[in-house]
């Protein structure tokens, strides 16, 4: 099978014609072995899905290292009816797909028979530390030793069919969840639950702008290096809305397919309706307070079409500046900082570079040619480029003439910059952050540790070998200089 997370994914040859090593500026470098070296100081730099990985960093997956491709992990407390048909019918699915699998089961403390059983039926058993359907998550998967993992209710509400299902459809995304309400999908039960269900899954999916129409679905397949920066504070069912934020926001895919939901038939549900309804509610506050972090993998994509009417009118000013000076100036074009903008979309042989590895990671569902790499030492050769964005950047970065110099190395003589940074000699970018921070308090205004104006940003481009051009503000505030290589 392949592998969606390999390393081995190849890089886009429009990055490979413009590449150099970031230590020596040798433009021989070759992929092997699952990354890239340079033949000529042999320094190593990991690829992760076609990104290469300039900074040094690489990123280590589960799949080199365990020889299990699924683990089905099954939280239970007093469950050992249930168990008795469910791990059966499981184990019988597995052995048709032909993979290696364990089953490993979180007991929450029963009084009956559920870890004798289970254990008689071939599974791991761990005895959980701590209370709470949040908690037998983490430990869970802290001790799961599969490339993916399969969650599911120990009660027969998740039919086992779903098993095999759900891994077939592993390679459309890194987390698969199975959907009550898709079309095809079915949700058996009261009435009451399923219209609570549909009412909490509308405010959430609405409310943190996230493209998934079931978050509340515990029977899920994810990839297993997915949940290894993911934390998990909900304690009970909340969890798994705070999963699914935490996974999506740290740039990976997610999709679902149709679920037919089936009530128990044996046993008592352990959540109560009314309590599970005001922990959501409760937990959704929070949530929306993580999902409104600088941090978010689509945080600019975002932005652009934000209920927020100043930030859409922001993000979107800035894109029509950007792309408007050079939509007809032909030739490939490096974003710096590009985050998860829009602008990559709409330039022509654009490669987009960042820092933030969960933001490109986002970013390449949607374009194959982003990097990971600094300002103050760009992966690419010596005028490489005819037009360079660098938007949002030196405000967060130490005021050094390196990041200039280096913007200017790339770019071919007669090249264009576009350079966007908060105009700080103006009073209006201190009102307009005020009023930013208000609403929106977990986004950029705090980290601005460098400040330019107008006069200073030209001065800076003129000692690196711009000359200024253009000049374009956003409400007064954000400074945007159209600048030539001479």
């Amino acid at each position: 099978m392949t592998d969606i997370c390999s390393s081995a994914d190849s890089v886009s040859t429009i990055i490979k014609s413009r590449w150099a090593c970031p230590k020596c500026r040798s433009s021989d470098l070759r992929e092997e072995d699952g990354g890239i070296r340079c033949g000529r100081c042999a320094s190593s730099f990991g690829v992760h899905r076609g990104i290469p990985l300039f900074l040094g960093r690489d990123v280590a997956s589960t799949a080199a290292a365990v020889n299990v491709d699924l683990t089905i992990l099954m939280s239970a407390l007093n469950e050992s009816e249930n168990l008795r048909v469910l791990m059966t019918q499981v184990q019988d699915v597995l052995r048709e797909i032909e993979i290696r699998y364990e089953i490993l089961v979180v007991d929450g403390g029963s009084s009956d028979d559920t870890v004798e059983v289970a254990r008689a039926r071939g599974a791991r058993v761990i005895m959980q530390k701590r209370p709470g359907y949040g908690s037998a998550l983490t430990e869970g998967f802290q001790a799961a030793c599969g490339k993916r993992i399969m969650t599911m209710d120990a009660d027969l509400s998740h039919p086992a069919l779903y098993v095999e299902r759900l891994w077939r459809a592993r390679d459309q995304s890194d987390l698969v969840i199975a959907s009550r309400f898709l079309e095809g999908a079915r949700f058996d039960g009261p009435l009451l639950r399923r219209l609570l269900s549909r009412i909490l899954n509308f405010v959430f999916r609405h409310g943190l702008s996230i493209p998934v129409r079931d978050m509340s679905s515990g029977l899920r397949l994810y990839l297993a290096d997915c949940l290894k920066d993911v934390v998990i504070r909900g304690v009970n069912f909340e969890a798994l809305e705070e999963l699914l934020l935490g996974v999506y926001m740290d740039g990976w895919s997610v999709s679902e397919i149709p679920f037919h939901y089936a009530q128990r038939d044996r046993g008592r549900s352990k959540a109560r309706l009314l309590s599970f309804g005001v922990c959501l509610l409760r937990s959704f506050f929070m949530l929306w307070r993580l999902r409104s972090s600088i941090a978010a993998a689509d945080y600019d994509e975002r932005g652009f079409s934000s209920r927020i009417p100043l930030q859409r009118y922001w993000h979107r000013r800035r894109h029509g500046i950007v792309v408007g000076w050079l939509r007809n100036h032909i030739g490939a074009t490096l974003d710096v900082g590009c985050g998860s903008s829009r602008i990559l979309h709409d330039l022509p042989l654009a490669i987009g570079l960042d820092v933030s590895l969960s933001k490109l990671r986002y970013l390449r569902q949607r374009h194959a040619t982003v990097v990971q790499g600094s300002v103050f030492d760009l992966p690419f050769q010596d005028a490489s480029f005819e037009n360079v964005v660098c938007s949002q950047v030196l405000e967060h970065v130490p005021q050094d003439e390196t990041a200039f110099r280096e913007l200017g190395r790339v770019i071919r003589p007669g090249g264009l910059l576009v350079a966007g940074t908060p105009d700080y000699g103006r009073p209006y970018w201190p009102f307009i952050e005020g009023l930013y921070k208000r609403v929106h308090p977990h986004g950029y205004a705090d980290e601005h540790i460098t400040h330019y104006d107008r006069r200073g940003l030209d001065q800076q481009l003129e000692r690196a070998g711009f000359e200024p051009l253009r000049h374009a503000y956003i409400l007064g505030a954000e400074l945007i200089v159209l600048a030539r290589r001479v």
